[in-house]
């Protein structure tokens, strides 16, 4: 005679391969986003011509490598809170939400760096194309620098 235990519930791994998908999208979407930063804070120093001597363009290249790690980490951080907010909705949340709060997460840290890096306040810019504050006229005026 045989006996019923009780059911183990078994995890489904069907989609174990997206996951990993998913992970490699994430780093990737990090490191271009770090790219992303570090290109509209040289554009702007360019523009401006504000710390844009060969010392500041070397020490900004030196910050490359930090920043693209520190992305890494802000995309894996912003895409792993998604998924923990969204882990018992529906399928279709848990895909979307994640990748809305990846790619906020990575939007606050483009921001945050070309605000902070790419326009250095006070600096004297000697192209005339840009106010003191060394932010370009082409910078959205309700984004705060």
């Amino acid at each position: 005679m045989t006996t019923i235990s009780a059911a183990v519930p078994v995890r489904r791994r069907g989609w174990a391969w997206l996951r990993g998908a998913a992970g490699a999208g994430v780093v990737v979407l990090g490191l271009a986003a770090a790219c992303a930063a570090h290109l509209l804070a040289w554009a702007a120093r360019a523009y401006c011509d504000a710390a844009f001597e060969p010392a500041h363009r070397f020490g900004m290249n030196l910050m490359a490598l930090p920043l693209a790690g520190l992305s890494v980490v802000v995309a894996i951080a912003g895409w792993w809170a998604g998924r923990a907010a969204t882990r018992d909705l529906a399928l279709a949340w848990r895909g979307l939400l994640p990748l809305v709060s990846l790619l906020l997460a990575l939007g606050l840290l483009i921001w945050a760096y070309v605000a902070a890096v790419g326009t250095p306040d006070g600096y004297p810019g000697d192209s005339g194309l840009c106010p003191d504050t060394n932010v370009p006229p082409r910078w959205p005026s309700w984004l705060p620098a």
